[in-house]
């Protein structure tokens, strides 16, 4: 027995020592092609930084061009406000006419274009959308509108990363890596917040914690806020008195701070959505909503100047607490409106710095009514503005993390951590109980359905998903799916498992399933989005 065993176990031996070895070749060629993309990440953030430095240079530019004619126009009492009015309006027509004539993809902030683009699900041509993006943005954050550049620097910079990507004729997978590498280097590079970049990117834009995607993000960012800081220096963006840290018993305070972003953070996402929807039964006039909001915007900036454009002076004055209780409500209200009727025109622009400024406003409204009720545990009301701009990013984007790295980059207040957290995570929680779906999430799904999947398309594209507890399809097995040909699931995972999936495979809450969807099975997609949802809600992963 003995001697016949012996040759038996020799072959295994050879062939688990076959195995380990090719297991050793895969790991050292993936770990090369890994470290061969790193230096390409370095230029994505040269790139994306170069970009950015460009786009805020403009828009200094235009900030200043707008004030000076506002300061002029009050020389005339009588009619000085029709100049405001009409410069606000040609910019912002001018910026509506280049994204719907030249690349409507460049609308909006584009983060959730950029989601659609890392899911496979969107084109991104990147040359275009630079060109349109770059200028629309100056046009129309110049001219006044509640907007930000920090979604477009994000938008650019991905189509940075794309653009090196297919120069350099990298393979899909690398041009997706360095395509969400240079949307955390444009974060990174428009708030000199390295960390807050490559955090979202692994958060929220493409929540892939994949060695070669950490070292990209990380990289690209990091070389973008050594641009930034070259060129703009190496303070943070808010400026702000030296808060001390909070007592512990003002803990209960920044709770419910997290508890007001949530309620206002949750009308902010179904307030832009709503007039995004009533602003597109005009489809064709879309230049004439565009100068009635510039014209509305152009009349405020007469008589409250702080409130328009990006807003970076307003967030100043909050965050230093230099601002009486009884004008916030108003200025809220106002930069509310502004924001989410500016960002409904359809041109380029963000709400990251317009969402941050009424956090800011709302924070330093729960703080001083905290003061005046409890001097001795809340000394200071100023430190719940800071705070209240992570808790009303949170509560909109739904990206905790980023939220509170954010913060503490660009305020360097570090001593705030603890109540940073507290705020945020309830932020988080009332806005996730009350099913509201995150803004970026939202926005995309609203793409999509809007015709931002072509039905006919040229190529197979990647899915993943997630299953909800409560999906149609949660405990059916996928031949019960009747799923168009075409339409294949490739991978299930759960709980740490990953496996390829059977015909009697049963989908389970939370795992995460992987579908390829040829040309001829493009409804597959549909199909399964609203079979994975719940509640009218669904999770694009990938």
């Amino acid at each position: 027995m003995n001697d016949s065993s012996a040759p038996v176990s020799s072959d295994r031996k050879v062939t688990e020592d076959a195995e380990s070895r090719s297991e050793i070749q895969e790991y050292v060629q993936v770990s090369h092609e890994h470290h061969k993309l790193f230096p390409r990440a370095v230029l994505v953030g040269l790139g994306a930084g170069g970009i950015a430095i460009i786009f805020r240079a403009f828009l200094a530019g235009g900030d200043l061009l707008r004030n000076r004619l506002i300061d002029w126009s009050h020389g005339m009492p009588l009619f000085g406000w029709i100049f405001p009015m009409v410069f606000s309006a040609t910019g912002a027509v001018i910026a509506v006419a280049l994204v719907s004539r030249f690349a409507p993809e460049a609308a909006g902030s584009g983060i959730p274009h950029l989601k659609g683009v890392l899911h496979r699900l969107r084109d991104l041509t990147w040359g275009r959308l630079l060109v349109v993006k770059l200028t629309s943005g100056v046009f129309a954050i110049g001219s006044g509108l509640a907007l930000g550049r920090e979604g477009p620097s994000v938008h650019m910079g991905g189509a940075v990363g794309d653009g090196i990507a297919r120069g350099l004729k990298l393979s899909a997978v690398d041009r997706l890596t360095l395509t969400a590498a240079g949307a955390g280097a444009g974060l990174a590079a428009a708030f000199n917040a390295p960390l807050a970049g490559l955090v979202f990117v692994l958060e929220e834009i493409q929540r892939d914690f994949r060695p070669a995607v950490f070292g990209a993000a990380f990289l690209a960012a990091a070389t973008a806020d050594v641009v930034s800081r070259f060129f703009s220096g190496q303070l943070p963006v808010f400026t702000i008195p030296n808060y001390a840290m909070p007592p512990l018993t003002a803990l209960p305070a920044f709770a419910l701070l997290g508890v007001a972003a949530a309620a206002l953070g949750v009308l902010f996402n179904r307030g832009l959505l709503a007039t995004m929807n009533l602003f597109s039964r005009f489809e064709h006039g879309k230049l004439a909503i565009g100068a009635v909001v510039g014209a509305i915007t152009g009349l405020v900036a007469w008589f409250l100047p702080v409130v328009v454009g990006g807003g970076h002076i307003l967030a100043e004055n909050v965050l230093a607490g230099s601002m009486g209780l009884t004008v916030i409500p108003l200025l809220f209200l106002v930069r509310f409106g502004l924001t989410v009727s500016s960002y409904a025109t359809g041109t380029a622009g963000g709400i990251f710095a317009p969402l941050l400024g009424l956090g800011a406003l709302l924070g330093l409204a729960i703080g001083g009514l905290a003061h005046e009720l409890t001097p001795h545990i809340v000394a200071e009301p100023g430190v719940f503005a800071v705070v209240g701009m992570a808790a009303y990013f949170t509560a909109i984007v739904r990206a905790p993390l980023t939220g509170v790295l954010l913060i503490t980059e660009m305020t360097g207040s570090y001593e705030q951590m603890l109540p940073l957290l507290v705020s945020s995570f309830c932020a988080y929680a009332v806005a996730e109980y009350l099913r509201d779906m995150p803004i970026y999430e939202a926005l995309l799904e609203r793409d999509l359905a809007h015709g931002g999947v072509t039905q006919n398309h040229a190529e197979p594209i990647i899915v993943e998903f997630e299953v909800a507890a409560n999906a149609p399809f949660t405990g059916r097995a996928l031949r019960e799916l009747a799923l168009p040909a075409g339409c294949v699931l490739v991978r299930c995972v759960l709980d740490g498992r990953e496996w390829v999936p059977t015909a009697d495979t049963r989908l389970e809450p939370h795992m995460r399933i992987t579908a390829v969807i040829a040309p001829e099975a493009s409804g597959g997609h549909e199909q399964l989005r609203r079979g994975c949802a719940s509640a009218g809600r669904d999770r694009l992963t990938e």
